[in-house]
């Protein structure tokens, strides 16, 4: 499993500088992976050379989408994700905004999906002073989390 800490995370970033390697970085909590975050992910990795996905830890999942997610744990996500072959390497992190990772992992291309734009980016103030280009990703029409767990409910 290519599952890093921080500070495991920021050694590789360093080396793959000195290589010239272009890394991009996502975050979310890709709970119940689907398509969509296939397709996303995929995309992602299409910016540069290397993707590092920041996931988001049980407990930051809790205080995002309520006490009943997420409905895989952490450990698992991270063992899913690292199974895609667009995935690198994951980060998990326990706050609720990416800011600290991205000021310290300082990648050249962050992605957000096509929900936000550049004003409404939660992390638009870290990614303009670090001059980090962003891209936003388009999602899949009908693909997600939330509609899944409600299919199986109903």
């Amino acid at each position: 499993m290519t599952l890093l800490t921080l500070d495991e995370a920021i050694k590789i970033r360093e080396d793959l500088r000195k290589q010239g390697k272009k890394v991009v970085v996502t975050n979310g909590c890709f709970d119940i992976i689907h398509v969509g975050h296939v397709r996303y992910l995929q995309q992602t990795k299409s910016y540069g050379d290397v993707l590092i996905v920041l996931l988001n830890s049980d407990s930051s999942v809790k205080k995002i989408k309520g006490d009943d997610r997420p409905l895989n744990n952490e450990n698992d996500r991270a063992e899913i994700l690292s199974a895609l072959s667009c995935v690198d390497y994951v980060v998990k992190f326990s706050e609720t905004s990416v800011n600290n990772l991205l000021e310290a992992l300082k990648p050249d291309i962050y992605t957000k999906g096509a929900d936000y734009t550049l004003e409404t980016l939660p992390e638009r103030d870290t990614v303009k002073k670090l001059n980090i280009e962003v891209k936003f990703i388009d999602f899949v029409k009908g693909k997600s989390t939330t509609n899944l767990i409600e299919k199986i409910k109903n």
